[in-house]
């Protein structure tokens, strides 16, 4: 009878310990798995075409600094190189659209990397510059290899290799030098009044 009592009051003493635990893990959260990682924010990367930087070589204004497309890059007189800064924005901008940097500053040709860079503009954006200077584009450039934007104003100019000016070889643009006759060794020829050789207003 004695141990007939004692394993009764076991039994129940195991049941009420095995209705506890079941309680207890009932009411216990996974709030490990309530917790979210924060969704990725990596901005897009921009295109990287707008990036490239090529030459072409010009019948009359030598080795030009083109974009990825071939269309002829341009340089302002009103621009500063060192510092970088453009001042070529509103409507400027629309008539000589700025040639912004993407995401691959890799794709150069005939241009050393180390001096190409960039500037931020007004808006945020990130212009190319070569040698210090912003680089853009003409508007009324209508297909690669057009340079309907050399000497406009006097103050917008090709950009060659090093960002200088792309000037012709010498002679004024408006009056082309002509083959003239070879003087006799005999009677040497007087010299020529000197030609303007600054011309497009430089």
């Amino acid at each position: 009878m004695t141990y007939t009592s004692r394993r009764a009051t076991l039994l129940a003493a195991g049941a009420l310990a095995a209705a506890a635990l079941v309680a207890g893990c009932g009411s216990g959260g996974y709030s490990s798995n309530s917790a979210k990682s924060p969704a990725s924010s990596a901005p897009a990367s921009p295109s990287a075409g707008g990036a490239a930087l090529m030459t072409e070589q010009n019948a009359t204004l030598g080795t030009l600094v083109t974009d990825g497309q071939g269309f002829t890059l341009y340089r302002f007189d009103q621009d500063t190189a060192s510092p970088s800064a453009s001042h070529c924005t509103g409507a400027c901008a629309t008539t000589w659209p700025p040639a912004l940097a993407g995401g691959d500053t890799s794709q150069l040709k005939g241009i050393d990397a180390k001096l190409v860079s960039t500037v931020t503009r007004a808006d945020g954006s990130h212009q190319l510059t070569l040698n210090g200077w912003p680089l853009y584009r003409y508007a009324p450039d209508t297909k690669p290899g057009d340079t309907k934007g050399q000497g406009v104003q006097g103050t917008w100019w090709a950009a060659t290799p090093t960002g200088a000016k792309a000037m012709p070889g010498g002679a004024s643009p408006s009056t082309p030098s002509t083959p003239t006759t070879p003087s006799t060794p005999t009677t040497p020829s007087t010299p020529s009044s000197p030609s303007t050789g600054g011309g497009y207003g430089y």
